[in-house]
């Protein structure tokens, strides 16, 4: 079967499209032929071994997201049948409960292999069914960028109608959070450095954008719209380093901060001081867990959420795909096609 794998040594360069055996379902597993898969920023780390040890071993399959059909069940297995669409779940270990390290070591695309692989044999208890109103190419873009947005909206948010969300940015995640916050009945304010993004994202249900490329002192620009809340309840945190001094000032006291991604930097420089001082809580999020992905797809469904779409690519064409991504002009979700 065909596979994209790093072999070799690490690097963009040692990215292959490769050849391996077919895999054969035993007790309580399921052999999945994938249709769709979705990129994450996470997917351009992984090849340069980014993540360290915790990116696991070669040769490795990348790539976390995607959706296939189940086409065999080994002995045992009860979750599934045999026609059902399903998403793998991006940590095949943690179906629920407190995260551990066990659990965060099962990470689709690195530490264990991916979803690049025209069949995938995985744990029954790693698999999710599909909402049947959603595309395959809307499926696909579920299981990392959906959840994790869904896990700083729902699941530690704990977002409720009234609530003031601020969400930096317009990728993948940013844009499930918007949609997830709406459905929670937040105001949301959005900030990016596009103003054509940003115009989109108000068409979508943002209630308030800044641009921060004019508007460098985001956070002096926001106390406007957050008026007596003195501040937003959440920020969905995906700067880092450049970003979480403003959010800091922005965020209410007793607010959260979702601490998600590191895009400007890796680097901790901010007093520490409003945090105690204003009783600021900063959540970690890192995905989430299986019982998290089933009920974000039952809240979809209910609410007939449909992902933002990018360009598609095929599966021949991953170092592409990536490029492209990595080009950071895109909107909506990248995707492979297999």
């Amino acid at each position: 079967m065909r596979v994209f794998q790093i072999e070799g040594d690490w690097g963009i360069d040692n990215l292959k499209l490769s050849e391996r055996p077919e895999p054969v379902a035993g007790r309580n597993q399921v052999l999945v032929a994938m249709r769709m898969a979705a990129l994450n920023s996470r997917d351009l780390i992984v090849p340069e071994r980014g993540y360290g040890r915790a990116t696991g071993n070669l040769p490795l399959i990348p790539v976390s997201d995607g959706v296939g059909e189940v086409v065999a069940i080994g002995e045992g297995v009860t979750r599934v049948a045999v026609g059902d669409r399903v998403c793998p779940t991006y940590f095949q270990n943690w179906t629920g409960g407190a995260p551990s390290p066990a659990r965060f070591a099962s990470s689709l695309g690195g530490a264990i292999d991916g979803v690049m692989a025209d069949l995938m044999c995985l744990s029954e208890e790693g698999v999710v069914k599909v909402p049947e109103y959603l595309s395959d190419a809307e499926a696909a873009t579920l299981p990392c960028a959906a959840l994790t947005a869904w896990s700083a909206i729902a699941t530690y948010g704990q977002t409720k109608a009234g609530d003031k969300i601020l969400i930096q940015g317009t990728g993948g995640v940013a844009l499930f959070a918007l949609e997830f916050a709406k459905m929670h009945g937040a105001h949301v304010t959005m900030i990016s450095s596009s103003d054509e993004k940003l115009d989109r994202v108000r068409a979508m249900g943002a209630d308030a954008t800044i641009n921060y490329r004019t508007t460098p002192d985001w956070a002096r620009a926001s106390r406007e719209i957050t008026g007596e809340n003195g501040g937003y309840d959440n920020i969905i945190e995906l700067g880092g380093e450049t970003t979480l001094p403003l959010s800091l000032r922005a965020v209410r006291p007793g607010g959260t901060l979702s601490m998600i991604g590191v895009l400007s930097g890796l680097k901790l420089e901010a007093s520490l001081g409003p945090i105690v001082a204003r009783q600021v809580r900063l959540q970690g999020v890192t995905v989430g867990h299986r019982d998290g992905l089933e009920a974000m797809m039952k809240a979809m469904t209910q609410h007939q959420i449909h992902p933002v779409l990018g360009e598609t690519f095929a599966f021949a064409d991953l170092k592409a795909a990536m490029s492209h991504l990595k080009a950071g002009d895109n909107f909506g979700k990248t995707l492979i096609g297999f």
